[in-house]
């Protein structure tokens, strides 16, 4: 289904009905529902029958680099703040051993379309030591030709040489945190980063023959307002980036401890949070961009634009991609990889992941083995969070049930969305109208079994 500039409505009256805590959705089971009894044995296991029943999926790589020079006070990530190379030095010594130890537990192809290096600050690394994780990774892998290979970078640590051997080493995609460009919000948040130093890095990406540049924003920042967020979204603009992502800032302090530094007093209302938003969707839309979903934006011939007309959407670890069909194997401390029907996470901090490799054991710390239920919900919340449609006919006959028996209590949750005029449901679709899009987060966790079993949702940030 094609998704014009049209098809999405900004209801502030629908959203504050319907803005409910709940997770993303980068996986079904959600993260919080991994268990410990999914170890680094069962791990192996799965990486060895990879190519049971003849299936040979393609590879996606995740790399988590958890270094940062400074604090971020709005971050939620699993990083470490430090000035000091030899940890990174120390770190790539344990992250080689982990590519090997995976990569021998590989069966079937090693061939990769798809790799990202996340943090933290992947740029964190120096050139040579970017030049040996990349070797690392070929020594166990094929990265093939015109794959998908992206970096997340920090302007202010990166020049137009870093830039030029990231396209040498073979990235051809990068994703850029700007947040807001505003100097008192960024004086809020501790990241003063200024429009020309974001330039040069996107400017230098062109030239090096970069093939997509994502900005980052984030809306209900510390001081934000409508009338400075709108001057953000004007330079945005003109530096006219292939992808976009204006993510909801969510304050949980009691979770995120660099938050704690941020005054709740600052935040903008909820109201205001709203008009922040709203007016970046429309000042987007206006620009050519197409909503995606969620808070994804993208250019009508970018890739992931493409593969929602053409149904070939998906969603992962790292947010929308194009590569549905992938298993994706994560390196780093608190990486999620996801392999057959399991997922599984890295220990979250250095000294158990060091520990791990150090008894020659993967670092897994927990996963999950998806039921046939897990993996039927799965298909009905990605189609949902990509398409704004599912077709129940092909749920049917994928999973070999009855749409309206198996989820007659999920149907009915749903009747107060479609009186509301979120949604539609007739005999063989049920339809996210333009109403609702917003919203999908929201209408997907109706098909959530965990959250039926669990009301507890204070660790979920809010929708919008």
């Amino acid at each position: 289904m094609a998704t014009s500039f049209q098809e999405l409505i900004f209801d502030p009256q629908l959203i504050r009905r319907f803005d409910v805590s709940g997770p993303r959705y980068t996986s079904y089971p959600t993260a919080d529902r991994f268990v410990e009894a999914f170890d680094a044995e069962a791990y192996r296991l799965w990486l060895g029958r990879r190519t049971v029943g003849g299936i040979g999926r393609p590879l996606s790589l995740y790399v988590h680099i958890p270094f940062c020079n400074t604090i971020c006070y709005y971050c939620a990530c699993n990083k470490i703040i430090t000035k000091d190379h030899g940890r990174s030095t120390k770190y790539l010594k344990y992250l080689a051993k982990e590519l090997a130890m995976q990569a021998a537990a590989l069966e079937g192809s090693h061939e990769v379309v798809q790799l990202h290096f996340g943090g933290g600050t992947p740029t964190f690394l120096s050139n040579d030591e970017l030049r040996q994780l990349m070797a690392s990774i070929r020594e166990h892998f094929t990265l093939i030709p015109n794959g998908e290979y992206s970096i997340e970078v920090d302007p202010r640590k990166v020049d137009a040489e870093t830039v030029a051997l990231l396209g040498e080493l073979g990235f051809n995609r990068m994703s850029i945190g700007v947040q807001d460009f505003d100097p008192v919000v960024q004086k809020a948040v501790n990241r003063i980063q200024s429009i020309e130093e974001t330039q040069l890095v996107i400017e230098a990406a062109r030239a090096s023959g970069f093939q997509s540049v994502s900005v980052d924003l984030i809306y209900g920042l510390p001081k934000q307002n409508v009338i400075s967020f709108n001057h953000t979204l004007e330079e945005v603009i003109k530096l006219s980036p292939d992808r976009l992502s204006i993510y909801n800032y969510a304050h949980l302090p009691g979770l995120a401890k660099p938050q704690r530094r941020i005054n709740e007093a600052d935040l903008p209302s909820p109201d205001a949070k709203l008009q922040i938003l709203q007016l970046a969707i429309r000042r987007l839309t206006d620009a050519g961009y197409v909503f995606i979903g969620m808070d994804h934006f993208a250019k009508p011939d970018d890739e992931l634009a493409v593969a929602q007309r053409q149904g070939r959407l998906h969603r992962n670890f790292q947010g929308y991609s194009t590569h549905a069909e992938a298993d994706l194997m994560a390196f780093g401390v608190s990486a999620l990889s996801k392999v057959g029907p399991t997922y599984c996470q890295n220990y979250k901090t250095i000294e158990e992941y060091y520990d791990a490799l150090d008894r020659d054991e993967l670092p897994v710390m927990r996963g999950i083995e998806l039921t046939p239920d897990d993996v039927l919900r799965r298909s009905i919340i990605q189609a949902l969070m990509c398409h704004f449609e599912l077709s129940t006919e092909s749920v049917e006959i994928a999973h070999l049930i009855d749409f309206k028996t198996y989820f007659a209590t999920e149907l009915a949750s749903l009747s107060e969305m479609e009186q509301a005029g979120l949604l539609t449901i007739d005999s063989q679709w049920i339809t996210i109208l333009p109403r609702g899009r917003m919203l999908v987060r929201a209408i997907a966790m109706v098909f959530d079994r965990y959250l039926r079993s669990d009301r507890e949702r204070a660790r979920y940030s809010k929708v919008i």
